[in-house]
């Protein structure tokens, strides 16, 4: 199973802007985004519901999921997807009768955000 871990995004202040990171003792690729609005769209209310459905109530699909989300499908195919990108979620394949599925699977336990200025 996927080990826990702590992520940690670094911002830092230049010229009056705000650029992002990534912390280079991170396993994931360079955080390829600008800005404090792109922090916000990573950690918004909705991101936060889909890891606690996923951490407490461990949906076995991404199609579980947006049915406990009450969500469409394609959206929260999208946003998993951007938590798989910055490491907050990881999928597990799984194998039933006569299909494959990708479990998702919170691998995050703190999240720290570190503003230089």
């Amino acid at each position: 199973m996927a080990r826990t871990k702590t992520r940690e995004i670094t911002i830092t202040e230049s010229k009056g802007t705000f650029s992002i990171f990534k912390n280079p003792f991170s396993s994931k690729e360079s955080f390829d985004f600008e800005g404090i609005h792109v922090l916000r769209q990573l950690l918004n209310n909705e991101k936060a519901r889909i890891l606690h459905i996923i951490k407490y109530e461990k949906p076995k699909s991404i199609y579980e999921l947006a049915k406990k989300l009450g969500r469409n499908f394609k959206s929260v195919s999208d946003d998993v997807k951007l938590l798989e990108r910055f490491g907050f979620v990881e999928f597990l394949p799984e194998s039933t009768k006569k299909r494959r599925r990708l479990r998702p699977v919170v691998v995050v336990d703190t999240i720290t955000v570190h503003f230089r200025v």
